[in-house]
């Protein structure tokens, strides 16, 4: 028999690297995987307020497709996740839309918001880019959801690897899925409607499980702490009687990201001074990490044109002020920073953080137009949602040995038809749910059932807030950035010692786990506390511990068998607990998508958006009731992510 006829099919259709190959690629991605995660980030971003990104569960579809291509496949894969990824997180981008009809705006034609969107998606991939070489290369930091996509990748299209890990692989998928279904169709079964309040999910364990117990504890801690303040944060007049006290100490946790970040970067910026001082050309790029190399002037030239063309759209097409876009085009830079460390850390890029903390900004500047305060924050909001996709992509593509021109080609692709899908997944599940278009903000006793819309309330309370900032944000951002700059630096200086290295690493790994979970805990790790409820915090700590207990155990029974345990003959991150954390987080996009999917074909929306039938009724704006609400909440605290 010939080699030919060996030969899968595919392989030999669409040859690995060549044009049709590419194109096949990005047309799976682009026509099916993208929407499939669209319909996923979308269905949660309206009915919870945040979503998880769809990197994940585009990685499997892909994988399947690349499967026949050989362990070579996962770069093909990679391409394809990182392209549908892109659109699914721009699906998700049609809150603001929705956030113009709950303030009453008028809203812009249908092609200036899909140029709008396409020039910032386009603007924040690029920034995403320019923090690589600091954020994966040189912090490495984890990106949970990129590494349990190289892991899945990794898995999924190398047979040998495949035997290996399946088992803890689809175990994880299996319980991921299943539990958000039962929460959402069982909860008249004995038990599970108290599991579900309970702040119980399993994208949030399984990030946990990837990151360990030195990175949860700490956010445990500190959320029972602030907690126990909340009696006194109220008294203070920082929260109301019955707020959670993430409205207010997420401006402590956001300042506290900036302050560790400014140790890193400062002493980043020492290496490279130094560096260029005794360097007399560009580093050369090391044998076999050719796919590293990326075009510098080329990317700063995309990055500027793509600026520009943010600042032309917004200002003369959206008539936005030119002063406050190019606030939000500068401060872009700075939030993506802070954004693309948390979701290093943590998994979690607070992208609605971002946002309220670009509009206070702006208002304690003299911002006072709503619908300015809402498209200028947009971009802040958007590049660093974008952005963050190209830090969790460039993670995966780092483990795996992706060409990073090649993937932020099909990540431009994935926000080209993404910055369509924006406005016609608002507009579709709008549709689909009137409820949506009620503004529950200014009528908080309206009944919208699982339609929570967290981000728009957020959006919504914080514009409506902008003509009285409270006197007390700024300070409370200071407060954390002194608390991240004096942990981190005091951190730096005891783990950069050589001695204590080597003695951490031995007789004193007790000590160091305690100093790390408990004394001197990193800033990025704490300040997860900020974002999130208790009960989620407590979810969170609870699978960093499970994972920690399980490795020491593991490593200790393989250690007095003397043999290597089993996990050793997969690549070294691709741990039980990583491939099972992993399975959870797609797992929870898996039942996201079939709950979104279920409600629109139910609602019959689909047939009335492409038959162009008429809607159901939309209640109507109360514009006096918006009008009061606007005057009320200039006494309240904006609400937070």
């Amino acid at each position: 028999m010939s080699t030919e006829t060996k030969t899968p099919l595919l392989p030999r259709l669409f040859p690995i690297n060549s044009v049709g190959y590419y194109i096949f690629l990005g047309a799976i991605a682009v026509f099916i995987l993208g929407p499939l995660g669209g319909v996923t980030a979308a269905y949660m971003n309206f009915s919870l307020g945040f979503f998880v990104g769809g990197q994940v569960l585009a990685g499997i579809l892909g994988s399947v497709v690349t499967y026949f291509y050989g362990p070579e496949g996962k770069h093909g894969a990679n391409y394809m996740q990182t392209a549908a990824a892109s659109v699914a997180s721009m699906a998700a981008m049609g809150v603001l839309i929705q956030a113009m009809v709950w303030l009453g705006l008028p809203e812009p034609a249908t092609w200036k918001l899909i140029l709008y969107f396409l020039c910032v998606g386009m603007f924040g991939i690029g920034v995403g880019m320019l923090y690589t070489p600091i954020l994966v290369d040189k912090l490495q930091l984890t990106y949970p959801s990129g590494l349990a996509v190289a892991n899945i990748l990794r898995a999924l299209t190398d047979v040998r690897l495949l035997k290996r890990s399946v088992t803890q692989l689809f175990t994880g998928i299996g319980v991921g899925a299943a539990l958000p279904l039962l929460f959402e169709k069982g909860a008249s079964l004995p038990g599970v409607a108290t599991i579900a309040a309970s702040g119980l999910s399993t994208s949030t364990i399984g990030a946990a499980m990837i990151v360990g117990a030195r990175i949860t504890i700490p956010a445990t801690i500190y959320a029972y702490a602030l907690h126990l303040m909340t009696p006194w944060f109220v008294s203070q007049g920082w929260l109301g009687p019955k707020d959670p006290y993430r409205k207010f100490a997420f401006l402590i946790a956001l300042g506290m990201i900036m302050g560790a970040a400014l140790v890193d970067i400062s002493l980043i910026l020492k290496q490279a001074v130094a560096q260029l001082r005794q360097a007399s050309g560009p580093a050369p790029v090391a044998p076999g990490e050719e796919w590293k190399q990326t075009n510098t002037k080329r990317l700063f030239a995309f990055v500027s044109v793509a600026g520009v063309a943010v600042i032309a759209v917004s200002h003369f097409l959206l008539q936005v002020p030119l002063g406050w876009v190019l606030f939000a085009v500068a401060f872009s830079f700075l939030m993506m920073l802070v954004n693309g460390i948390s979701m290093g850390i943590t998994d979690s890029n607070p992208i609605s953080t971002a946002f309220v903390l670009s509009v206070v900004s702006m208002a304690a500047l003299g911002l006072a137009d709503p619908i300015a305060g809402l498209l200028a924050g947009s971009i802040v909001f958007v590049v660093c949602s974008t952005g963050g996709d190209m830090q969790q992509d460039r993670s995966t593509g780092w483990r795996l040995g992706t060409n990073r021109t090649i993937q932020f080609r099909f990540q431009l692709v994935g926000v080209l038809l993404g910055a369509v899908l924006a406005v016609f997944m608002a507009k579709l599940f709008m549709e689909a749910y009137p409820v949506l278009k009620i503004d529950i903000h200014s009528k908080p006793d309206a009944k919208v059932a699982q339609w929570q819309s967290a981000m728009t309330y957020k959006f919504v309370g914080a514009l409506r807030g902008i003509t009285s900032p409270k006197s007390f944000q700024i300070p409370a951002i200071l407060v954390g950035v002194g608390i991240g700059v004096v942990f981190e630096a005091a951190r730096k200086v005891i783990k950069s010692d050589a001695r204590y290295k080597a003695w951490a690493a031995g007789d004193g790994f007790a000590f160091d786990f305690i100093l790390d979970s408990f004394l001197l805990p990193s800033p990025y790790a704490s300040s997860f506390a900020g974002f999130v409820e208790l009960t989620t915090c407590v979810w969170w700590g609870a699978g960093g511990v499970l994972s920690s207990v399980w490795n020491t155990i593991a490593k200790r029974v393989a250690a007095k068998a003397q043999k290597p345990e089993a996990g050793e003959e997969l690549p070294e991150d691709m741990s039980t607990t990583s491939l099972v954390g992993g399975g959870l987080i797609a797992g929870d996009s898996i039942a996201a998508l079939v709950l979104g999917i279920i409600g629109l074909v139910h609602s019959g929306a689909l047939g009335k958006i492409f038959l162009g039938q008429a809607g159901a009724p939309v209640p109507p704006v109360d514009a006096a009731a918006a009008a009061s609400s606007a005057a009320a909440s200039a006494s309240a605290t904006p609400p937070v992510p």
